[in-house]
């Protein structure tokens, strides 16, 4: 503001600076705008998948606390799929379970039920696990082709750049500066693009491996459940006292004997 005033003053207009991010871009016309649009579009898609990734993967950790404290305290399978979220992904693995094993008696070929209780709880298990990768592999195009598409207005500012050169004769700032600044800031946008959309891959495929542990050991707990009439059931999450580790147990100390006077033990009366 003072440099505008100062300018005023002397009659004379303030420097404006023609080197800018919008400056830029409009030099570089419809091929630089619409690799612009590309990756704004494409990290407006990455940040979509990770949020409702994010949300739909801690909604299912979150109803795993139930199944622990709740499914496996209920009478039967039917009274624990109640006591679950409809469309969840465990509800779905006991109503899959149930619905197999209610299928089983209806085949003419002889089959083992634990062999069709498992190809039915591993096919269930696997398009829970199919859906939650949903979206993933756009993060991973996205983190791979992002740079190079900034490449290319990289490569076309450059090109830009010298075309004026040959044009002007000379390599003046004011021929290359405008070519130039707008081939780095394809760079630096295509950077920004693929770094969080890498970031964003990487831990969602961790948090689905987790889940996916989580989903096999309660299919598995399902099974033993199902194949052994309800024999096999695992321990409910219950909150019990117990004894702190590294501390032995004590015991009542047992009664003293009165000792005589020569420090040898009374004999018990007869």
């Amino acid at each position: 503001m003072l440099i505008d005033i100062l300018a005023a003053a002397g009659g004379e207009a303030a420097p404006q600076n023609q080197f800018g991010f919008l400056e830029a871009m409009e030099q570089g016309g419809v091929i630089a705008w619409t690799i612009f649009g590309i990756l704004v579009i494409m990290s407006v898609g990455s940040f979509y998948i990770l949020i409702t990734k994010l949300f739909e993967q801690n909604k299912i950790m979150n109803q795993y606390k139930a199944v622990r404290t709740q499914f496996w305290r209920a009478a039967t399978l039917s009274e624990g799929a109640a006591k679950l979220e409809k469309n969840s992904a465990w509800r779905q693995l006991v109503d899959d379970g149930l619905a197999a094993e209610a299928e089983h008696n209806k085949l003419t070929d002889h089959l083992e039920a634990h062999d069709w209780l498992h190809g039915s709880l591993a096919r269930s298990e696997a398009s829970i696990n199919a859906k939650l990768a949903g979206g993933l592999p756009f993060l991973a195009s996205v983190g791979a082709t992002a740079p190079f598409i900034g490449l290319l207005g990289t490569v076309i500012g450059i090109y830009r750049a010298l075309i004026n050169i040959g044009l002007a004769g000379s390599a003046s700032i004011d021929k290359v500066a405008g070519p130039v600044g707008e081939a780095l800031i394809m760079t630096a946008i295509g950077l920004l693009v693929a770094v969080p959309a890498v970031l964003a891959y990487n831990w969602l495929q961790s948090r689905n491996r987790r889940i996916a542990e989580l989903l096999s050991g309660f299919s598995t707990d399902l099974l033993a459940y199902m194949t052994s009439g309800g024999a096999i059931k695992p321990q409910a999450a219950t909150k019990t006292a117990t004894p702190q580790s590294g501390k032995p147990a004590t015991t009542a100390p047992a009664a003293a004997k009165p000792v005589t006077a020569t420090g040898s033990a009374t004999p018990p009366r007869a």
